[in-house]
């Protein structure tokens, strides 16, 4: 088995994106032997403050209508979670109990934000997650989330998504991000850069 690590916010939409790509790339390629290990980049740790609903919809909206209109579908910025910790913390016990768990609940999550419009804050919402993918409750504990922040400014995280693999480290690899003067946000595909990620993740 081999391990592709990430350090990534469950409320970024980047991460989403590029979550999305690498296990669409996966599947294309027959490779059940790569498996996504998501760990934490906690976001509101980082920036003082959980990230706001309405900035966060202003992204998804430009990545949209930029490069990703088959995503973010169910997206509803009335139910964006209050905070990503114990979302986190569910998807650090997932991890624990194998990989593939840990990858399936760190995807599952993904998809209820920001393709189902679910809140992830709920407490209810993240019982009955655990309980689908066999996560012990008692095991959710912020504390991990907060090891792994902490582990990733270690190895220079630069942001969410931030990869690292066999061949290399790549942050938010397939995307060129910057803001224009009128305030939004400009995505480019970069298909050389996405390309020689799943290279470095499949070689």
């Amino acid at each position: 088995m081999r391990t592709i690590e990430v350090f990534a916010d469950v409320t970024c939409p980047f991460t989403h994106v590029g979550l999305r790509r690498m296990v669409a790339a996966r599947q294309a390629q027959g490779r059940d032997d790569v498996v996504l290990r998501v760990r934490s980049w906690p976001l509101e740790v980082v920036n003082g403050a959980p990230l706001d609903a309405a900035f966060v919809a202003e992204e998804v909206d430009d990545i949209r209508a930029q490069v990703a209109p088959d995503l973010f579908v169910g997206f509803n910025s009335e139910r964006f979670p209050s905070s990503a910790m114990t979302a986190m913390a569910l998807a650090a016990a997932a991890d624990r109990v194998d990989p593939i768990t840990g990858e399936r609940v760190s995807l599952t999550l993904r998809t209820m934000l920001f393709e189902e419009g679910v809140d992830i804050s709920d407490e209810s919402v993240l019982r009955s997650v655990a309980a689908e993918h066999g996560v012990d409750w008692s095991d959710v504990d912020p504390a991990r989330v907060l090891a792994d922040h902490a582990e990733g400014i270690e190895r220079h995280v630069t942001g969410s998504p931030h990869f690292f693999t066999p061949g290399g480290d790549f942050f938010c690899p397939g995307l060129a991000i910057s803001r224009g003067d009128d305030g939004h946000l400009h995505v480019e595909p970069k298909a050389e850069v996405f390309e020689a990620f799943l290279a470095s993740c499949f070689a």
